[in-house]
């Protein structure tokens, strides 16, 4: 068994650390020559197809950074194949499937998730890395009922989600029908990923910040609730995050999980002020990472600021790292967190 910096995994238990942690999503993609170099070359499925391969894409940054975390490299889209959903990466746009559900006859299609019949490839991943070669934990991920579904019914990525939003209350027997199915790739996928060696995993609900409170409540909130119960038992961390959901901090924060990830929308002591308790994530504006120096080291001790105020913070970005972002300024940022948030401390101690 490998030793592991394990200072991630008790922050994002609610633990007084030594400095805050820090991963950032995306880390391991566009921003980087390496990577671009064998983009070049390879598709993302490919790359995921190649243990080898896919293991030095996922440890690169943790070289590159200095990052108290790995996060495993595939895409959220990747288990849907084996459910019999013809699903293709184009790049420049994103997921695009040529089967979209249209009906509850789309759904019960759907075929059952096996990760070991279908994603070996993930399986081996992870284990090549958590067995060989990581020193930090490897984060583990899913997507969400919600983003997964509209993909699936929207046949691709969507500004407006409205073929989701009307399948969803249009067909409730058929949507509800899609959560459970979904719910139990994922129970299943996250339950494989941590058997393999994931030591934390977080569950991307990147679009659900289009639905209004009152339908997250109805619509999503009892499947997510059932995902995180059933995923307990594996007991390790368990993260939330979605984009432009700031309305809905306080029903992810009533989910049985352990860290909440907040976007830059929402400042960590606006989030506490609204009596979020647990362990936070997050959330410094990407954008700002192409400003000067100056702004990026006072928006980033001020949000290690916040996240001090109480025990368990992990920082990261609001979202994902942009490909144009220079690589030097992530490595400065990793220091400047451990070093700024390690004095901090100190002092406070």
């Amino acid at each position: 068994m490998r030793k592991i910096n394990d200072t991630l995994l008790r922050a994002a238990r609610g633990e007084r650390t030594a400095y805050t942690p820090v991963w950032y999503m995306r880390q391991a993609g566009r921003s980087q020559p390496e990577y671009r170099k064998i983009k070049e070359k390879y598709s993302l499925e490919e790359i995921t197809h190649q243990p080898e391969l896919c293991a030095y894409v996922t440890h690169l940054p943790v070289q590159n950074y200095n990052v108290d975390a790995a996060i495993l490299y595939k895409d959220i889209v990747t288990p849907l194949p084996g459910m019999g959903v013809d699903v293709k990466i184009k790049a420049g746009i994103g997921p695009v499937i040529s089967n979209p559900i249209r009906s509850v006859k789309d759904v019960e299609a759907l075929r059952e998730f096996n990760p070991e019949e279908h994603v070996p490839f993930v399986l081996d991943t992870i284990k090549l890395l958590t067995e060989e070669q990581l020193d930090v934990p490897l984060i583990g991920f899913a997507g969400a009922p919600f983003t997964l579904a509209s993909y699936m019914i929207e046949g691709g990525p969507s500004k407006s989600y409205s073929l989701t939003k009307s399948f969803m209350v249009s067909e409730p027997q058929a949507w509800f029908m899609l959560m459970d199915k979904l719910a139990d790739m994922i129970i299943v996928d996250i339950k494989a990923q941590v058997g393999a060696g994931a030591k934390a995993f977080q569950i991307f609900d990147s679009w659900v910040g289009a639905l209004s409170k009152e339908d997250y409540q109805i619509f999503i909130k009892p499947v997510m609730t059932r995902i995180f119960t059933e995923l307990k038992e594996l007991d390790v961390p368990m993260i939330t995050f979605g984009v432009g959901a700031s309305h809905l901090a306080m029903e992810w924060h009533d989910l049985p999980v352990d860290v909440v990830g907040l976007d830059w929308r929402l400042p960590i002591k606006e989030a506490r002020a609204m009596g979020m308790t647990k362990p936070v994530q997050g959330n410094l504006d990407p954008t700002l990472l192409l400003a000067d120096w100056s702004i990026i080291e006072e928006r980033t001790k001020a949000i290690i600021d916040q996240g001090l105020e109480v025990p368990g913070h992990i920082f990261n970005l609001g979202h994902g790292v942009f490909p144009s972002v220079d690589p030097d300024v992530l490595k400065r940022l990793t220091t400047l967190i451990h070093e700024y948030s390690a004095e901090q401390v100190k002092v406070r101690s």
